[in-house]
């Protein structure tokens, strides 16, 4: 099995700093990228079979299509500001460009697309935001890219977690093609923290054990969850944010909780 802990290299030609691809990852869906422009740089890539979500995390931004311009977009300098970002839907056989207005990072997320689809634009106003959970274990949700809006196979979101708190939990997993009850869904998690020299922890585990990892995360590490239950627990002092790419068979998100703590909802 790859490696579950991805760590970002230095700035290459393009401004990557994070690629996975499927086939590094070890599956079939999901793909996801980070690049860092200086002022003034351009990223051109055609999306061939893939559909693509560009999500503007921080900086302001020109993003064009075959058919669309999207000028002057970006509203956060920093995803700690924790508002609604930009964003911008690619469909498969189309191209795009990015042009940076300021110093500019942006998330690319990547998954096999289908025809029918149009390149749009995805404003703050359209993500829908939502507070989850209680007390420890409390986290503010926005919806980028849900399944209720129009997308061939990806599925976008930020959390945003306080410090100290406990997110994607209780542990719950999404790695069995059994509707209605669950959707396998394969997973990354970009991380940030505030301040930047933080840490989480994020434990990967199945029922049966035979994957049971939990690592350190650090500012802009990527961990892979090709399986298996996957909570992320804060630490003091340090702020949690995390974009969550999913992609699967079927666009649905139906979770599994693990039973053993089953109880921290019922309660």
């Amino acid at each position: 099995m790859p490696r579950l802990l991805q760590k970002p290299h230095q700035r290459d030609h393009e401004g990557n700093v994070i690629r996975i691809d499927p086939q590094t990852a070890g599956w079939k869906y999901v793909g996801f990228e980070v690049y860092q422009l200086k002022k003034g740089e351009k990223l051109s890539k055609n999306t061939e079979k893939k559909e693509v979500c560009i999500v503007l995390l921080s900086g302001k931004a020109n993003v064009l299509t075959k058919e669309r311009s999207f000028t002057d977009i970006g509203n956060r300098m920093n995803v700690f500001e924790k508002i609604p970002p930009y964003s911008v839907y690619v469909p498969q056989h189309d191209q795009y460009t990015i042009e940076a207005k300021t110093n500019l990072e942006v998330a690319v997320c990547l998954a096999p697309g289908k025809s029918g689809y149009n390149a749009r634009l995805i404003e703050p106003s359209e993500v829908s935001q939502e507070d989850r959970g209680s007390g420890k274990m409390s986290r503010k949700i926005h919806n980028i890219l849900p399944e209720q809006k129009e997308a061939a196979s990806l599925l976008v979101v930020e959390v945003f977690t306080p410090d100290g708190n406990t997110s994607s939990y209780p542990p719950h997993k999404h790695d069995q093609d059994n509707l209605p009850d669950e959707s396998y869904l394969e997973e990354t998690y970009y991380h940030r923290l505030n301040p930047s020299q933080g840490f989480v922890f994020q434990r990967v585990y199945n029922d049966e054990r035979s994957l049971d990892e939990t690592m350190s995360a650090e500012d802009g590490d990527v961990v892979l969850v090709p399986e298996g239950y996957h909570p992320v627990s804060g630490v003091p002092g340090y702020e949690s944010y995390y974009l969550n790419v999913m992609a699967g068979p079927v666009r649905t998100w139906k979770f599994h909780n693990d039973e053993e703590h089953e109880w921290l909802v019922q309660r």
